[in-house]
């Protein structure tokens, strides 16, 4: 992993609130910054754009895989939900006073213009950017570490898109396997595809952003090795904006972190060994030579006078058949568990 993410995340799972889209105006967006660090949240990003730079005004929203019915414009629904600069700045500020660390996705250059003045640490590329390589390149030659969306996009795409950033010499990136539907569902989730970044880009540590309203994809992501996930997240999920219906509430948000974090226990470190709790059960649950009659000093052992039963601190049971005929160096009863130290060396 490379030097900046490896410190932001060491070996936990990073978390992102993402609360762009469910806010517009200053009040509003400290509330959802608050209360995402509250809920255990390590970053709240935003969005930054114009919508005069993101959107021609032909462009519609489908009802397909969105949350609205019927047919939406973008270029009206970008232009209602865009942030002031002002608004921005004033949150980048509050932010970095609670030690907050936040930062948001551009979809302009010019957009970057404005974050580079707000000292923005981190930039997200979204997953409509994910083949507009000529922004790639202007945004990996700020120089500062990029997290990338893969949703609606190909392998193929998004390592061009990784190799894209690489050659700027920009070496600090995460790259998240997304899906694009608001919500996006279990069938269309392909969480294996986690999996498969991992194994195309080695040492780029791989995330998730999740639109599903659930927490179930989440968990699931974390056991497949996702390092960071990102979420929407809301204050009330009928407020008016966009994204509020996919977001998770605090306490939603809050319970999945605490999944999260039993399943990173739960992982371990993929050594197969006994657990530490299974050393007792270890000797009581396993088997090992138990004898079936009783035995005096001397004597031979036969194949009818041992049986393999619980419990399994004595001879294992793979050295059975080197145990005929060896002699027994103290008296024994039926049921001991036949140790080595019973027989004549």
């Amino acid at each position: 992993m490379n030097n900046y993410f490896h410190n932001l995340f060491g070996d936990r799972t990073f978390f992102i609130a993402e609360i762009g889209g469910n806010f517009s105006d200053y009040d509003t967006g400290v509330k959802l910054i608050d209360l995402a660090t509250l809920a255990g949240a390590d970053a709240v990003k935003i969005q930054t754009y114009k919508a005069s730079t993101l959107s021609s005004r032909k462009a519609m929203f489908s009802s397909d895989g969105m949350i609205f019915t019927g047919d939406v414009s973008q270029y009206e629904s970008f232009e209602k939900y865009q942030i002031d600069d002002d608004v921005q700045r004033k949150l980048f500020e509050y932010a970095q006073s609670k030690d907050v660390l936040m930062f948001s996705t551009p979809s302009h250059y010019s957009d970057c213009v404005v974050l580079e003045k707000l000292n923005c640490p981190i930039y997200k590329i979204g997953s409509d950017d994910v083949t507009n390589i000529p922004f790639l390149k202007e945004v990996a030659s700020i120089g500062k570490p990029m997290i990338l969306s893969t949703g609606m996009s190909t392998l193929e795409e998004v390592k061009e898109a990784v190799e894209t950033i690489l050659d700027t010499g920009n070496n600090d990136i995460c790259v998240l396997h997304c899906v694009t539907n608001y919500p996006a569902d279990y069938e269309s989730a392909n969480l294996l595809s986690i999996r498969s970044m991992i194994d195309a880009f080695k040492t780029i540590p791989i995330g998730f952003s999740d639109h599903s309203p659930y927490d179930e994809l989440v968990v699931s992501a974390v056991a497949l090795g996702a390092k960071v996930i990102e979420k929407h997240f809301t204050y009330d999920k009928n407020a008016d904006g966009p994204d509020h219906p996919i977001s998770l509430l605090p306490q939603e948000f809050k319970k999945m972190i605490e999944k999260v974090r039993n399943i990173e226990m739960a992982l371990g470190d993929g050594i197969k060994r006994p657990a530490k709790s299974e050393a007792t059960t270890r000797k009581n649950n396993r088997k090992s030579i138990v004898m079936t009659r009783p035995l005096k000093q001397g004597e031979a052992i036969t194949v009818g006078s041992f049986a393999i039963k619980r419990p399994g601190f004595g001879i294992e049971p793979k050295y059975a058949p080197t145990l005929i005929g060896r002699i027994l160096a103290r008296d024994i009863d039926e049921d001991d568990v036949l140790l080595w130290d019973h027989l004549v060396k």
